[in-house]
């Protein structure tokens, strides 16, 4: 591993002080960061994006998605979590912290701004980080691109109605050009680059060394990606820690608690790591643009619905660093068990 990769969790914590730092003292310039959007995706997060997504993307081989389709194990546990559980549980949760055991310390008018914002991040699951992640824990590339495409598509039809049903409406106003144009811009354009990379090096080694000379700019894409976003959010998270205390437990509960349903169920069906890795952390992870701009939309920019689905943003990514972490450790586990059940992988 490379310095930066070892180090990942400092680095990070570095930047999430230096956002809020650069939040306080430039918010001109972080104002500036956060205008150069296009349908509520923002161009200079989508550029970093690109920095962390185009790497892996290099490592699919289109060739094999036909194999990974063969192994469906993964692939419906990411959907049943992803679609079956994680909105209902994440509903679940918001009604108990904020009707309940936050009852005394939040008003009612509040409660139900948290609870919304709550269940949008619940229902987005991620796209463009998971690549990411599953890039950090060695996973399957083809397999883990398999996993977005199919999710994607599912979300386009899924997420209305699940939003529309548990926030108790029947009208819900989806960004659609949010949502396209992010599939667009961090999946289908990155493959596609990566596709035609890999063509122009032609051999294994090759691609694998310019892969190697990526590594380091994907993880500093994600660095300064958390550094603007903790920049822009700089102001609330030192004029209001306690609500955004408040809102983040029942995003911690949540996160670990499907972490260790989709993980602990595919070493269950004996699903190889690398592909139970991305599996787990596909759910765990939110489709935070969609999740705010959604929020924005229906409830107003200074909602409480909106701050929510930012302290989501705020949350993910230590949470997601512990996650690998753990997922790293535990690699063994998987091998030893499938080599004992006469497996590969």
């Amino acid at each position: 591993m490379s310095i930066f990769e070892r180090y990942l969790s400092l680095w990070v914590a570095l930047a999430m002080i230096a956002g809020i730092v650069l939040g306080l003292v430039a918010p001109g310039l972080v104002e500036a960061i956060a205008a150069a959007e296009i349908a509520r995706v923002n161009l200079v997060v989508g550029v970093l994006i690109w920095a962390m997504v185009y790497p892996m993307m290099i490592g699919v081989d289109l060739g094999a998605l036909g194999q990974a389709v063969r192994q469906p194990k993964g692939l419906t546990i990411t959907l049943i979590v992803n679609w079956l559980i994680k909105p209902f549980t994440m509903a679940a949760l918001g009604v108990l912290f904020f009707e309940h055991v936050f009852a005394d310390l939040i008003a009612p008018e509040d409660a139900q701004q948290y609870i919304a914002g709550l269940i949008l991040l619940g229902a987005a699951p991620c796209t463009a980080m998971v690549f990411v992640w599953s890039q950090l824990t060695r996973g399957d590339e083809n397999y883990t691109l398999l996993q977005v495409s199919v999710n994607d598509v599912v979300m386009v039809f899924a997420f209305a109605p699940i939003v529309a049903f548990l926030l108790g409406v029947t009208e819900i106003e989806v960004p659609w050009q949010t949502l396209v144009l992010s599939v667009v811009l961090f999946v289908a354009l990155p493959l596609v680059a990566g596709a035609l990379t890999r063509r122009a090096l032609g051999s294994e080694e090759r691609i694998e060394a310019f892969r190697e000379r990526l590594k380091p700019w994907s993880v500093i894409g994600l660095i300064a990606t958390v550094m603007i976003l903790f920049g822009l959010q700089g102001k609330v998270i030192v004029e209001r820690p306690e609500v955004i205390l408040l809102i983040a437990i029942p995003i911690l509960i949540q996160s670990y608690g499907i972490f260790a349903l989709g993980y602990g169920a595919a070493y269950a069906l004996h699903v190889p790591h690398r592909i139970a890795a991305p599996c787990a952390l596909i759910g765990t992870s939110n489709f935070f643009e969609l999740a705010v701009a959604v929020a924005i939309s229906l409830f107003g920019l200074n909602s409480g619905a909106a701050l929510a689905t930012v302290v989501g943003v705020l949350v993910e990514v230590p949470v997601m660093l512990s996650l690998v972490a753990f997922a790293n450790r535990t690699r063994g586990r998987f091998e030893d068990r499938a080599k004992a059940a006469g497996q590969t992988g």
